[in-house]
C-alpha cells in the first residue's frame, strides 16, 4: 500500500504500509515471549480437523446433518486463521526526500495492527501531511534518524 501525498510546505511524501508475517520485537514484549514455536497451534489444528472428521465420517447413514451443522464446523476451523492474518501487524513508514531549500529529509515509523485500521491510519496520516506538513506527534509514527 503505497499514497504519495503533498505537503503545506510542497514536500513530496511517500507514505507506505507493509504487512509483517512475524511479531516486531520490542523491549516491552521480550519478557512476554513464552512460546518458541508453533507446535500447540498446529497439534490443537490438526485435534479439531479430526474430531470433525470424526464426527461427519461416523454419523449414521439414515441421519441427514443439516448444511449449516457443516458451514459451522468450516467456519470454526477456519475462525483463527482468518483472525491471525486479519490481525497482522503492518509497519507504516513516512518519508520524503526534502527539498533543495532548508527541509531536510525525514523518515517516521510505525506499528499498526489490522488490515482496515492501517487503512485508516494511513489516511490520517496523510491527511495530517497536507493540513501541517508532518505526520502528527500523537500517532503511531515516531520520527527516525
Amino acid at each position: 500500500m503505497n499514497r504519495a501525498v503533498t505537503g503545506a510546505d510542497g514536500r513530496e511524501w511517500l507514505v507506505r504500509g507493509q504487512m509483517e508475517w512475524t511479531e516486531p520485537v520490542t523491549a516491552d514484549d521480550f519478557e512476554h515471549d513464552v512460546a518458541a514455536s508453533y507446535t500447540p497451534g498446529i497439534f490443537m489444528l490438526i485435534v479439531v480437523l479430526v474430531l470433525a472428521g470424526v464426527l461427519v465420517l461416523w454419523t449414521p447413514g439414515d441421519v441427514q446433518v443439516p448444511a449449516w451443522v457443516l458451514w459451522s464446523i468450516l467456519l470454526v476451523i477456519l475462525f483463527f486463521p482468518l483472525r491471525w492474518a486479519w490481525r497482522r501487524p503492518w509497519t507504516v513508514v513516512a518519508e520524503t526526500d526534502g527539498d533543495e531549500g532548508e527541509l531536510p529529509a525525514e523518515k517516521w515509523v510505525g506499528t499498526v495492527r489490522g488490515m482496515l485500521t492501517v487503512r485508516g491510519e494511513v489516511n490520517r496520516i496523510a491527511r495530517s501531511i497536507e493540513r501541517h506538513s508532518l505526520p502528527d506527534f500523537e500517532g503511531p509514527l515516531q520520527p527516525v534518524d
